[in-house]
């Protein structure tokens, strides 16, 4: 029986004002990649009602939670009692906002669709926090503040997993907080209240009870993003900070990997970009150290996209610039919503000044900043030490508080554009073409000092080199058990190598009340190997004890495939190691063969071989709602030539 949950309203955004159209302060703006004209906030309705809904919702039975796109905000209340009448439970219905959350079968919400005040209807995708001295000298932001330059009457909204409210790193500068927490069956609000909203004091709280697990706090994420963006030990010690809880707490194996994690809904961000655009006070960047699925090229004309680009065109009209992590995958690419060209991708270097082996790269990165390595805030009145482009990405948006503070009347774009102009060019392959990125010159950017000479990079590890590995004794992933109908998985005949993985691995050690560094969190990213595997040796290597893989790596491999499938895990959920093993082994139906085959070819990809042009064609028979068998069967014969 579907557990029905609450149905929410917000009284609190009725308050808000609805997105702000063009660019406000500059009548005549010139076409650029950091500005565009703002689309509709819904996309029209479309003619026949199958055309309104998403691609695979809901094909493999069961209920899924979705965002109904409505043509008018007024039609909200109508619609969700449309829904409840044929037994779509509305979860969440925002006043004023032209979206409402649902949870329906396929059937249901293909009958919702029939609706013509619907738009369409889609997943409500989650979004996982990004894997997470000498950074600031590298960038120039010591030079700034001893010219004074603090981001003093400029903030930066931090979108994120809260805040430690009391840390002294923030003392007297966290002018707003919030919380947008998803809720639903498994899936528990972080707001301080339990409640799936909140405004105001604590709202943002990291030092909730939710926030712990296992006797560590989960939440600590935001604070050490904060931390950099505007800590005292900072980019900019001087700027507020507005503190948003966009993230629930999962609890289901099927979904994590593990038993408990944090990811964002999509309904949350758009409600927490909607209560920042609301503000009234100055708010320079706001601060998305997230990501999702994986794109190549810019994804301003993808669904994906529909919804998020214009509220960061809305937010760039009022002088506010949204900074994104391209994501830690070594990918030639970028995640979402770093892939929408109104937003600035940010990569991550290290402090030697070279590209971070793990970080994301290509012509969609707008700006490398330091990601390696780099101290700041957590719970407890801590500091840690984090690698990642999480990390890089709030010292992008505390350079332009700096330099918003210092310019307050420049438009955000020219702003933008005149940090990427004086930034360090990195020049490096990526592609199969020569791209040049420049790396964040903050010293030079406020002085208007011409751009440091460009560094040539070489961002593709050797695979015989000694990168570090993840310990084979830490295993992140759960021990899977073996399916009892299969047979014991035979050895492989001959060694499999261990992949050459960039990672970045520092001791963890517990934190301390004190400026050093505490700990440090290994960072996923895609193998280097080059020695495709098929579906019985990946069984073999994912089944406990019987493979030469770690565990931590194959349970890395497994996120990564999450973030580039639209697939994995959202009709298998293989986000296991145990779950994997048994879609490697599923040959009972053309689906399963086809899961199995897919999976195969996802793995050598994380592993660091195969494109996924064939996959992405694959995936969409998958995902028809009444594939025939043919369809099936030609689908998995061209995803097995890409394993051999």
């Amino acid at each position: 029986m579907r557990f029905r949950p609450l149905i929410v309203s917000s009284i609190a955004l009725a308050l808000l004002p609805l997105s702000a159209p063009a660019y406000a302060d500059d009548p005549t703006p010139s076409p650029s990649p950091s500005v565009s004209q703002t689309s509709p906030e819904t996309p029209p309705a479309t003619g026949a009602p199958e055309e309104k809904v998403e691609e695979g919702l809901g094909v493999d039975g069961g209920t899924e939670r979705a965002i109904v796109e409505l043509t008018d905000p007024a039609q909200s209340a109508p619609v969700a009692g449309r829904a409840a009448a044929e037994s779509v439970d509305v979860v969440l219905q925002p006043q004023s906002q032209s979206f409402m959350v649902v949870e329906g079968t396929a059937e249901e919400l293909a009958k919702l669709a029939e609706d013509p005040r619907v738009s369409s209807i889609h997943r409500d995708r989650t979004y996982a926090p990004l894997d997470v001295s000498a950074n600031l000298a590298l960038i120039g932001a010591d030079k700034a503040h001893a010219a004074g330059h603090t981001g003093t009457g400029q903030a930066v909204a931090v979108l994120d997993t809260g805040i430690d409210s009391d840390h002294p790193w923030f003392a007297g500068r966290i002018v707003a907080q919030a919380c947008f927490s998803a809720v639903e069956t498994g899936v528990e609000s972080l707001c301080d209240n339990g409640q799936p909203q909140q405004i105001g004091d604590n709202a943002a709280s990291a030092a909730t009870a939710k926030c712990q697990a296992g006797g560590v706090n989960l939440c600590d994420h935001g604070s050490h993003v904060a931390g950099i963006a505007a800590g005292t030990g900072g980019v900019a010690p001087g700027a507020n900070i507005v503190a948003v809880q966009v993230f629930s707490r999962v609890n289901d194996e099927d979904t994590c990997g593990e038993p408990t994690c944090l990811l964002a809904y999509e309904s949350s961000l758009r409600q927490a970009m909607d209560y920042v655009a609301g503000l009234a006070q100055p708010v320079a960047a706001v601060n998305l150290s997230l990501g999702g699925l994986l794109f190549e090229d810019d994804c301003d004309t993808l669904p994906d996209a529909a919804v998020l680009k214009p509220k960061i065109d809305a937010l760039l009209a009022k002088g506010t610039a949204t900074v994104v992590a391209a994501g830690n995958e070594f990918f030639d690419g970028v995640s979402y919503p770093a892939c929408i060209s109104t937003a600035v991708a940010v990569g991550a270097n290290d402090n030697a000044d070279a590209l971070a082996d793990f970080s994301n790269r290509g012509v969609l990165v707008d700006v490398f900043a330091p990601g390696v390595d780099v101290e700041s805030s957590v719970p407890d009145n801590a500091t840690a030490v984090y690698s990642g482009t999480s990390m890089a990405t709030p010292h992008v948006a505390g350079a332009l508080a700096l330099m918003k503070a210092a310019a307050p009347d420049t438009p955000m774009a020219d702003l933008i554009n005149t940090l990427k102009a004086k930034g360090r060019p990195y020049v490096y392959e990526a592609g199969g073409a020569q791209v040049t990125t420049p790396r964040l010159d903050l010293a030079a950017a406020l002085a208007g000092a011409e751009p440091q000479p460009p560094i040539t990079q070489t961002p593709n590890p050797d695979p015989g080199g000694s990168d570090p590995v993840p310990d084979p004794t830490d295993s992140s992933g759960p021990t899977p058990e073996p399916d009892p109908t299969e047979a014991e998985p035979e050895p492989s005949t001959s060694p499999v190598p261990l992949p050459t993985l960039t990672v970045t691995v520092t001791v963890t050690v517990t934190p301390t009340p004190s400026p050093s560094p505490s700990t440090a969190a290994a960072v996923c990213t895609r193998g280097t190997a080059a020695k495709k595997l098929s579906a019985k040796k990946w069984a073999v290597e994912i089944h406990r004890g019987s493979g030469t893989i770690p565990d931590a790596t194959l349970t890395c491999y497994l996120k990564l495939v999450s973030k580039s499938s639209k697939v994995f895990p959202e009709l298998t959920k293989a986000s296991s190691l145990g779950k994997a093993y048994r879609v490697l082994k599923g040959t009972k139906t053309g689906k399963a063969k086809l899961d199995g085959a897919l999976l195969t070819a996802w793995l050598n990809w994380a592993h660091g071989t195969n494109g996924t042009t064939a996959l992405t064609a694959a995936e969409k028979v998958r995902m028809s709602s009444k594939p025939s068998t043919s369809a099936l069967k030609k689908a998995t014969k061209n995803i097995l030539k890409t394993v051999k």
